[in-house]
């Protein structure tokens, strides 16, 4: 997509007013990164010794800063524990300037990845976590609504972490206010979905739900049967290197992947929907927020770890 410079500014200007509200299952990355010279003679694995930590904001929260990162307005609900885990994750988010709603479960552990990295490959992942209680659960739902009035666009951030029990209830809650509501789908019981604007499954999770395909006229047949049972207005289907497909009862839309080089595909579906979801809150149909998302991903795979993409990569 071409724009001239003051296309450029206008668009800019447009997502700076954008308000996009994201719920889910937040967690705190942690990278270790060291070097690895010999094996351990306890037992047949390397021993790294750890030169650098780093730690991100993963899960929703990932998407929350992708928001941000690109001069959006972003809100994030979510529950996390009463911990330490919790607070790194709350001051990340603040040093990324998103607005944070958190509940906070004592009875819970805040989830976190750990990983282990050497020479930039990884060597192991360390998971943490634990699922927030019904009554803190309940709680956020009184947040949601407090909170949607002053937003455009709902993303609906998914990990099977139990952060969107209530799931249902807020799509209808945010489609009978009117708004816009898009989803980054878990498992395979997508009924829970129901209602929603648009699904954006990877090629994994909706052949997971669908089954094979062996042609993109049965893909585009899979694809409108489910998008027609679960009422949904789109369905998009990221495709890895063949890049994404957008269904919609107006037909199908492919955009070729604008990946040069993939370095790192981890947070990748959390950028698509950040970006897909702040261009239709600034005003933009969904083909061309699609695109959008499309380089938006492009730029990510070439990144390490959980990344976000910022203005001037985007609108280079």
């Amino acid at each position: 997509m071409m724009l001239s410079t003051e296309g450029k500014k206008m668009l800019q200007r447009a997502v700076a007013k954008a308000r996009v509200m994201v719920v889910g299952d937040v967690m705190l990355d942690r990278y270790w990164f060291g070097d690895v010279e010999r094996i351990s003679p306890e037992a047949p694995v390397p021993v790294a010794r750890i030169r650098r930590t780093e730690e991100r904001a993963g899960g929703a929260a990932n998407v929350a800063r992708n928001i941000a990162a690109l001069g959006g307005q972003a809100y994030l609900l979510a529950v996390v524990g009463d911990d330490e885990a919790g607070r790194s994750l709350e001051d990340l988010l603040l040093t990324d300037k998103v607005n944070t709603y958190f509940h906070r479960d004592s009875h819970i552990d805040t989830t976190v990845k750990l990983r282990v990295l050497a020479k930039q490959q990884q060597l192991l992942r360390i998971d943490f976590e634990s699922e927030p209680s019904h009554e803190v659960l309940a709680a956020k739902l009184d947040d949601f609504r407090a909170i949607l009035p002053n937003v455009d666009v709902v993303i609906l951030s998914d990990y099977g972490k139990g952060g969107l029990r209530h799931v249902q209830m807020m799509i209808e809650i945010a489609r009978a206010a009117g708004k816009t509501v898009l989803v980054d789908p878990k498992g395979d019981e997508y009924e829970r979905y129901r209602g929603a604007t648009l699904l954006t499954p990877n090629r994994s999770e909706f052949k997971q739900v669908a089954g094979k395909w062996s042609s993109d006229d049965e893909l585009a047949k899979k694809a409108e049967s489910l998008r027609a049972s679960l009422e949904l207005d789109a369905l998009l289907v990221t495709r890895s290197e063949e890049g994404m497909t957008l269904f919609r009862k107006q037909g199908v839309v492919h955009k070729p992947t604008h990946a040069h080089e993939v370095f790192d595909v981890s947070g990748a579906g959390d950028t698509v929907i950040a970006t897909l979801g702040l261009m239709l809150a600034a005003g933009l149909e969904m083909p061309e927020a699609m695109d959008w998302s499309n380089r938006a991903a492009g730029v990510v795979v070439a990144k390490l770890g959980t990344a976000v993409v910022h203005p001037d990569e985007l609108f280079a």
